[in-house]
């Protein structure tokens, strides 16, 4: 009986802490295949998919998750505070919140190897 509960328990333990994992993990797919749906390609590249003026490589080294989500809700606002020049500036795509947070999510895990 006691081995019994000692597997229930270390179950329990790992469904409660794995489950997050696998949840970031459908996030990061979503933004991913986000990424690769919604047109992002023909401004932006990611190893070398894309268009290579707008490279994203590492640019989860580079900007916060407030960041990558400042520009993708308001690119205009992001780019007048940057000063950003690259023409054509960045337009804002139709995207949900829970799109939005899918596609910071997968631009996050874009880093420095």
């Amino acid at each position: 009986m006691k081995r019994i509960v000692t597997v229930v328990v270390w179950a329990a333990a790992l469904m409660v802490f794995a489950g997050p994992a696998f949840a970031a993990d459908a996030k990061v797919d979503k933004g991913k295949a986000l990424f690769a749906s919604s047109g992002c390609k023909m401004c932006h590249s990611i190893a070398g998919v894309g268009n290579p003026k707008g490279s994203l490589d590492e640019v989860g080294s580079k900007l916060t998750a407030a960041d990558i989500k400042a520009w993708l809700t308001d690119p205009v606002a992001k780019a007048a505070q940057t000063k950003a020049e690259r023409k054509p500036a960045m337009m804002k795509k139709p995207l949900s919140a829970e799109d939005i947070d899918a596609l910071t999510a997968y631009l996050q895990t874009l880093k420095k190897k």
